[in-house]
């Protein structure tokens, strides 16, 4: 039987402002298993990225509760939950948050120097195919390099999970399709459990299974029988 890594149950979270509540999510029961890619699927605020946050240890639920494994995230203190995010959670946005003055290597290495059993920066920029641009500067560099580079920088730490959100949001189809080479070469050769939201619907083809959010509920859950490549994926 697949392991579990992610079970959430009644997963609530509600934004005030003023007199207005937001149920940005609303009850949602799912669980992820390990070494699957899952991609997330649903308009502007149907609670993916609140969801992903979550998960992550970024946000935390008003009610209900998440489990990573056999722990209990949502009983966790802000601490743990640091812990947590450095150790175990490796975090792709839409806009790759790289430091203008270092290089594709120093990017990475700024990861590797605090966690607890790296890959080497070489590695990681090789796993994205980078390693002829390990010495550029982002200003040098694509916008899909510099997307790579941060997914580079979310794996050299060798997380159990790597979530994505709008990872080719900000991308054309050429440089999207190689971005989600990328993380298809991740999720297949080293089995970390990869989650990626998109507004995107051709990219659910990739994937294990499709999780489709509409109005802070899960709307449905499809297995694909037949996944895909990346380099087929019809923008």
């Amino acid at each position: 039987m697949d392991k579990a890594i992610f079970r959430t149950r009644e997963l609530t979270k509600i934004y005030r402002s003023g007199d207005v509540e937001v149920r940005a999510l609303n009850g949602v029961d799912i669980t992820l298993y390990e070494g699957e890619m899952t991609v997330l699927l649903g308009p502007s605020g149907s609670g993916k990225s609140t969801f992903l946050n979550i998960v992550g240890g970024l946000d935390t639920p008003t009610s209900g509760s998440v489990h990573f494994g056999d722990e209990e995230l949502t009983a966790y203190s802000e601490r743990q939950l640091t812990r947590y995010r450095r150790d175990h959670v490796g975090f792709v946005f839409q806009f790759y948050n790289l430091i203008p003055s270092l290089t594709a290597w120093e990017n990475v290495a700024l990861v590797t120097e605090v966690a607890r059993d790296p890959m080497s920066p070489d590695e990681a920029l090789g796993m994205v195919d980078l390693g002829d641009r390990m010495t550029h500067f982002p200003a040098q560099m694509s916008g899909g390099e510099q997307q790579r580079v941060a997914i580079a920088r979310a794996i050299a730490k060798r997380p159990e999970v790597l979530l994505c959100d709008e990872p080719t949001g900000a991308l054309d189809s050429k440089t999207g399709i190689l971005v989600l080479e990328a993380l298809a070469k991740i999720n297949d050769e080293l089995g970390t459990t990869t989650a990626v939201i998109t507004h995107n619907a051709a990219i659910q083809a990739i994937a294990h299974r499709v999780v489709s959010f509409i109005d802070g509920k899960i709307a449905q859950i499809k297995t694909n029988e037949t996944r895909i490549r990346p380099s087929e994926v019809v923008w």
